[in-house]
């Protein structure tokens, strides 16, 4: 509920801090007076977009800071969703600097319009003539029928399953479109896949196949070069291996003077064992390495295949090619399985679909055992207020496509006078008629939901009389459960209110300025009396007033 509202430099406000209660607050005041200045200073701190007009001094910023105890609300999930901070007591401030600007806070947090509209909301609703288009809302109409369908928990199931409905079928079509292409791509694709399985890759392998072909290539000069060597190590005149053997028998003879050409003995006896195994070595490989024409054209073709693939994928080696390799493999099978995988998906739609329509058939069923008890309850309440022929004929018809709320065709038409014909809201009912018409659902409304507090604008215009008091009664009995502020110029719904505050105008310094004061019980008298009789009042009409707030 609203507890408190202040407005600084705003219009015709100088500064102005209103104090609300929960039950019926009522405000009057004479035409011009600034009763629509309050709404629009709230409306401000609701979202509504400022201007520099909305500042009575230009050059100071204009600041309308309202106070709920929203500690009922459950609306700790909604502060959460538009990252702002949920206090049980939520303070709004709005500011309009003279630049233009403005700002937006919800407890001391800045926030943008869009936030402040959500969260705006879902705590106050402004109701006034020129908002009774909402009744022609389809959305609306369905909120008011669920209300008393008790159909908020399944409505909640319905959404989730829906969400997950149209998962499945974004991923439906993505497969279908994925197919599509891959059809066209798939030919292409094991061309090149085969290519690469028939290359018979293995990790590691070109820099082996590098090295055999240099081997392959070049075995004249190997043999030559090993030959060479041979010669070297054991020719009769120069060779390395008769000339460390000659060696070794010196220090032989040397060791046997003394110990001290022991060490130098051992070394050379080492290098003539590892220059005698490298001689043999190099025999071994002389008579093993042969010419093979035949490997080499094999390892050539290879090398060529490897290296015109690393070009062709544009791959530095065969890791590469192989990942590549893995990566085509992949797409084909996916391509080649796409039939089950979409099969498969499209099974998991048919599940899905018939979860959908059970419950959507559950919402439907509550929402026709609802509509004869809401018909009843609105035609009684239009009745009370100067409609006695008032009739409704709402159908909720099981359609065929899934909507956010259900699969429900909803029609709701409504004809005013006896043996006329049903029609749309917007067409069979005047102005007057739906002011009191909404009235009437609110009404019934709040008996379901927690509602916001709400504010009706001048919901009374254009009735008078018995009927007047009968609004009066409705939102008296509304403000048992909410927060109910009422802006009306008659005295019979003014005399309902558990709270009255009047607007008035006065000049100071040749300056007009709206204020706002809350009325004592002797105040509300004279106030109602000058509603009732105007300015002059008569004795009548003072006891006319009392007997109204008796």
């Amino acid at each position: 509920m609203l507890t408190s509202l202040s407005i600084q430099n705003y219009a015709l406000i100088d500064n102005l801090h209103v104090d609300f209660n929960n039950g019926l607050s009522i405000i009057t005041g004479e035409t011009g007076a600034g009763k629509s200045i309050l709404l629009g200073g709230l409306s401000l701190i609701l979202g509504k977009r400022a201007d520099l007009s909305s500042l009575k001094d230009t050059s100071q910023k204009c600041i309308i800071e309202a106070v709920f105890d929203v500690s009922n609300y459950n609306l700790k999930s909604l502060f959460e969703a538009e990252d702002c901070d949920y206090e049980d007591q939520t303070i709004i401030r709005r500011e309009i600097l003279p630049s233009g600007k403005s700002r937006a806070f919800v407890n001391d947090s800045p926030v943008n319009l869009n936030n402040l509209q959500i969260i705006g909301e879902r705590l106050i609703d402004i109701h006034s003539q020129h908002q009774t288009m909402q009744l022609v809302s389809n959305e609306f109409q369905f909120q008011v029928i669920d209300a008393l369908a008790k159909n908020d928990e399944i409505l909640q199931q319905y959404k989730l399953e829906l969400k997950d409905f149209k998962k499945l079928q974004k991923e439906l079509k993505e497969l279908l479109v994925f197919q599509a292409e891959a059809i066209k791509e798939h030919d292409y694709n094991s061309f090149l896949l085969n290519e690469l399985i028939e290359a018979n890759l293995i990790e590691g392998e070109l820099a082996l196949l590098e090295e055999e072909y240099e081997t392959l290539s070049n075995v004249e000069a190997i043999k030559e070069k090993l030959s060479e060597s041979y010669l070297l190590l054991n020719d009769e005149q120069i060779g390395v291996l008769n000339s460390l053997k000659e060696l070794k028998n010196n220090f032989l003879k040397l060791k046997g003077y003394s110990t001290k050409y022991d060490d130098l003995f051992n070394r050379v006896e080492s290098s003539f064992i590892e220059m005698d195994d490298v001689y043999r070595e190099i025999d071994r490989m002389h008579d093993t390495i042969e010419a093979d024409p035949k490997r080499l054209e094999e390892v050539n073709s290879k090398l060529l295949k490897i290296n015109n693939l690393m070009q062709k994928h544009a791959a530095s080696d065969i890791s590469e090619l192989i990942k590549i390799k893995n990566d085509l493999d992949e797409k084909v099978s996916i391509t080649e399985n796409l039939d089950n995988t979409i099969q498969k998906k499209s099974k998991e739609i048919e599940l899905k679909t018939i979860q959908l329509n059970a419950i959507a058939e559950e919402i439907n069923n509550n929402r026709k055992n609802a509509i004869p008890d809401l018909i009843t309850q609105l035609e009684t309440i239009l009745s009370s207020l100067g409609m006695p022929n008032a009739q409704f004929k709402i159908d909720c018809v099981f359609g065929d496509s899934f909507y956010s709320n259900g699969k429900d065709e909803l029609s709701f038409l409504f004809s005013a006078n006896k043996g006329g014909q049903f029609n749309e809201l917007k067409k069979a009912a005047s102005g007057g008629e739906l002011s009191r018409i909404m009235l009437a659902i609110k009404s019934v409304l709040s008996k379901y939901i927690q509602l916001p507090t709400i504010i009706f604008d001048e919901i009374d215009t254009g009735v008078s009389g018995e009927i007047s008091n009968k609004m009066g009664d409705i939102m008296l009995l509304m403000s048992k459960t909410m927060q109910v502020i009422s802006i009306t110029h008659l005295p019979q719904i003014a005399a309902k209110g558990h709270t009255h505050f009047k607007v008035y105008k006065e000049d100071i310094n040749e300056v007009t300025t709206t204020n706002l004061m809350k009325l004592n019980h002797d105040e509300r008298i004279v106030e109602i009396a000058q509603m009732l009789g105007g300015i002059e009042m008569s004795s009548s009409a003072i006891a006319h007033a009392k007997e109204l707030l008796n």
